[in-house]
């Protein structure tokens, strides 16, 4: 009896723009018979799939999930043992702050064959939409990714080697902004430490808010996908978009116009 074999593909899709596709992940999305995306997969980039496939949205936002992460897993696995081509579709890159590890052990327990396709991180697409050099020669030699919201069900925590000289932090999902404000300045981070909220990076509804680590509080919360850049490479490039000169206290909260036409 001829059993059929099929596979799935762990597919980054970017921070929003279709145009941030990979060569290998458009042609996947073109071709795939079964697409499973995250809920911040873009409209725009859905529209590039085949229109044969069966397009299933399993993610989650603002904590309402549509599957379980169990549930995830058995679709991507009972799919491919039905012989489809099935793709996983997640935004950013997929080993990034995804559950893709627990993906992975799943389909591996099910002798399921995978391949990864990493994407560009949210982060980068943040720092190029708001044209943020995230190590600057001379300003930052190093570079912190971290999370607003852990699995524990803990939000933004400070770990000891996240602070010193010449740090960039990104914050993936930052939503308690007093808390993330309050425990770098208590790790000895400075008040007038520059910080970038950037929304929606790469799309058209990309904004980018300018403040301070002392004023995030303070500082409007912009709709999800969402990334916090804090550091003095943030203080250049802002400056840079809104006067050209001048310093970051004369931009406290400013909101910027979007950085795309």
């Amino acid at each position: 009896m001829l059993v059929m074999r099929g596979k799935v593909y762990l597919v980054g899709a970017g921070p929003g723009d279709p145009e941030l596709l990979t060569i290998k992940a458009l042609r996947l999305l073109e071709s795939a018979e079964v697409i499973l995306h995250d809920d911040l997969v873009s409209q725009a980039i859905l529209e590039r799939a085949s229109p044969a496939a069966q397009i299933l949205n399993v993610g989650k936002r603002c904590g309402r999930k549509i599957f379980s992460q169990e549930e995830i897993n058995q679709l991507a696995v009972s799919y491919a043992r039905d012989g489809y081509t099935v793709l996983r579709l997640q935004s950013g890159d997929p080993l990034i702050f995804g559950r893709t590890a627990e993906e992975m052990a799943a389909l591996r327990e099910a002798d399921v064959e995978f391949e990864i396709v990493p994407g560009v991180t949210s982060a980068l697409g943040a720092a190029a939409a708001a044209k943020v050099a995230l190590t600057e020669r001379g300003v930052s030699s190093a570079v912190v990714f971290t999370t607003g919201h852990h699995w524990d069900g803990q939000r933004f925590r400070f770990l000891p080697g996240m602070s010193g000289p010449g740090v960039t932090m990104v914050v993936y999902m930052p939503t308690d902004y007093v808390s993330i404000s309050e425990q770098l300045r208590a790790a000895g981070w400075d008040s007038e430490t520059p910080c970038l909220v950037v929304s929606n990076a790469s799309t058209p509804r990309e904004t980018c808010f300018l403040t301070t680590l002392s004023q995030l509080p303070h500082t409007p919360q912009p709709p999800a996908p969402k990334l916090l850049i804090i550091g003095a490479v943030a203080k250049a490039a802002a400056v840079n978009e809104a006067h050209g000169t001048g310093d970051v206290a004369e931009l406290v909260s400013t909101h910027l116009p979007p950085l795309r036409a």
